[in-house]
């Protein structure tokens, strides 16, 4: 079963379990959801009535855990930590993990000191562990590990849940590009418009250039013949000339 298919079945069961539920009962289904080693969206569980309702109730707080985890990452929770609930070693290491994602949105080569110091890594062996067993093995992301260059190239990153206000940024984004492209795709036509006029007058200069080559073959074979007549009569005219018998039996003088 690949990622996106498991991702799909896991929150269709949280969501049926945070539907049934209400106030400090969707304590347990947050906990579970946030520290499942294979869940790495939580927005359409955030979405869910029974969730939204928390806001501004004494279970506030466990919509705040939902929401750290769906867009937030472990710089967010250690500036947050005093209001938030103490997270178990399983979320760590799934907030961590959604960190690398974050950074991967906008870089797709993290130099290995803002991955230690965004993730609390003392060192370069237990960051690259760190990013071979718990990120590339989990399948979240692909990549190089570069210690020449103390760098990680990422190859792909799973998409994180968007965070409030970056659809309209991501649609921007691609009316942007669609607008590039069409202007583009208007340059190449004119482009391949402009190489077929000159392939045109390719075409035709060739054919000028050919016909004016079998008009100079014509002219030359013409003069050719009329020089050869020329000749032909000069030699059959009588006395025109002379045998060379006759002339070695003159006299000489």
């Amino acid at each position: 079963m690949d990622i996106e298919q498991k991702q799909s079945e896991l929150i269709d069961q949280f969501v049926k379990q945070a539907s049934a539920l209400s106030g400090s009962a969707l304590a347990a289904v947050v906990a579970d959801a946030t520290s499942h080693p294979s869940l790495f969206a939580f927005s359409e569980i955030l979405a869910v009535p029974a969730v939204l309702q928390l806001e501004g109730t004494e279970n506030s707080v466990y919509l705040d855990v939902l929401r750290l985890f769906a867009h937030g990452t472990w710089s967010d929770f250690k500036r947050n930590a005093g209001r938030l609930l103490q997270l178990t070693p399983e979320q760590v290491l799934k907030l961590k993990q959604l960190t690398v994602l974050t950074l991967a949105e906008t870089n797709k080569v993290l130099p290995y000191d803002q991955l230690m110091q965004e993730l609390d890594v003392i060192n370069v062996r237990e960051l690259e562990d760190f990013l071979i067993n718990e990120c590339m093995y989990a399948g979240i992301v692909r990549g190089k590990l570069d210690q020449l260059r103390r760098c990680f190239e990422v190859q792909f990153a799973a998409g994180r849940d968007l965070r409030p206000g970056q659809l309209g940024s991501m649609i921007q984004t691609l009316s942007n590009w669609l607008a590039t492209s069409d202007d583009l795709l208007v340059s190449i036509q004119e482009k391949i418009k402009w190489a077929d006029n000159v392939s045109e007058l390719d075409k035709k200069h060739k054919k000028d250039v050919e016909d004016r080559v079998e008009e100079v073959k014509k002219s030359l074979s013409l003069k050719a013949d009329i020089d050869y007549r020329g000749h032909e009569e000069i030699y059959s005219e009588p006395g025109g000339v002379m045998d060379y018998e006759e002339d070695r039996s003159r006299p000489k003088r």
